[in-house]
């Protein structure tokens, strides 16, 4: 970020280091992070509210699970975007460079994580849950409803808020000029492992096996195909199925380069000497934090019932006034489907009352 003084963090650690090591990296990019976090936060924000309130209509309209998950994974994305964009990125490179308590910057921080941990491992019950629906269609009848779903979220929520508190002791990488100690080394791994390689890790198996299943159900299909007349159409991939993939492929592909330069710091080289890893850090940061924003688009590529809620969202449908504006017209049809059924009812008596025909009421000779 911008090469500003922390006055908080003073270096009373740096009097005793050579002038090499006090040499800092200079941030190329320059107020280019401050714009961008401010435009992300500006269209993240509103567009991850439409995406709850659109969701939290459909949840309550169908009772899927699906939509709960979809709900907790945008909620935590809020969270992020909050914490770790407008207070962690904006403000402490705005304001809390200055004169503040450093329990108060270690405490952001421990929020921080806590908000990235719950934005990432949102994921995993919804993965889990889409496993479970295709490779195990009659479990899922049993053990996914509105309520377990509801109870999974808190757990989640609860452990996410509870990892997030060893970080508090997490060192700025931007201006911490003294090399990695050991807590640093623990602390790096535990985050790497928690954000990126075990849910990653969980998305490839779980997404594997469903790939694998709906394969060889389209395989099983074909045969029918080819030795029956009759037969189901080939099954293709679902839309939630396509969306849950969407989702794991753009958080993999987003995160991986933050993880390997947290890495590279933690071994080769450090953020606060070369400017090198400086700027990819910068830029690392600025790609992970896009995933925060980007589900509201691959919702509605996908899915044509999340289009729909935020079509009723955006024209403000659907809601107490909508329904009774509605009423007269929905009461039109029920009308002409009982005078038609009235009708049928009629036409029917009269066929049965019209005497036969003579060459029908003929007897058989």
């Amino acid at each position: 970020m911008i090469d500003w003084p922390n006055v908080t963090a003073s270096g009373h650690q740096e009097l005793d280091l050579n002038p090499e090591e006090l040499q800092k990296s200079k941030c190329v990019l320059g107020f280019i992070p401050v714009i961008y976090y401010s435009i992300l936060l500006c269209v993240g924000v509103p567009v991850n509210i439409l995406t709850a309130v659109a969701l939290s209509r459909l949840a309550c309209r169908t009772k899927k699970a699906l939509y709960y998950y979809l709900l907790a994974v945008t909620g935590s994305d809020i969270l992020s975007q909050l914490f770790i964009i407008f207070v962690g990125f904006l403000l402490e490179t705005a304001v809390f460079h200055r004169d503040v308590p450093a329990l108060l910057l270690h405490s952001v921080s421990a929020a921080e994580f806590a908000a990235n941990h719950a934005s990432i491992w949102s994921t995993v019950p919804l993965t889990v849950d889409r496993y479970v629906a295709l490779c195990h269609p009659l479990l899922h009848r049993q053990i996914s409803y509105p309520a377990r779903a509801r109870k999974i979220i808190a757990v989640v929520l609860v452990l996410s808020l509870a990892s997030g508190v060893p970080f508090f002791w997490w060192s700025d990488m931007w201006r911490n000029s003294h090399p990695p100690t050991a807590l640093d080394t623990v602390l790096i791994w535990t985050h790497v492992t928690i954000i990126y390689f075990l849910p990653c890790s969980i998305f490839l198996v779980l997404n594997s096996l469903i790939i694998r299943t709906l394969r060889a159900r389209q395989a099983l299909q074909r045969c029918q195909e080819e030795c029956g007349p009759k037969s189901a159409p080939p099954r293709r991939l679902g839309k939630t199925t396509a969306m849950l993939l969407a989702i794991t492929s753009v958080f993999s592909v987003l995160w991986a380069p933050r993880t390997v330069v947290v890495i590279y710091h933690l071994y080769v080289s450090s953020v606060h000497r070369d400017w090198r890893v400086h700027l990819a850090y910068d830029l690392s940061n600025m790609l992970a934090m896009l995933n925060t924003a980007v589900n509201f688009f691959l919702y509605c590529f996908v899915s044509k019932p999340f289009r729909g809620a935020v079509r009723d969202v955006v024209l403000l449908r659907g809601g107490p006034l909508y329904s009774r504006r509605t009423l007269p017209q929905q009461q039109a049809p029920t009308n002409a489907s009982i005078s038609s059924l009235y009708s049928g009812n009629n036409k029917r008596w009269q066929r049965e009352s019209t005497p036969l025909s003579p060459r029908r009421a003929r007897k058989p000779s």
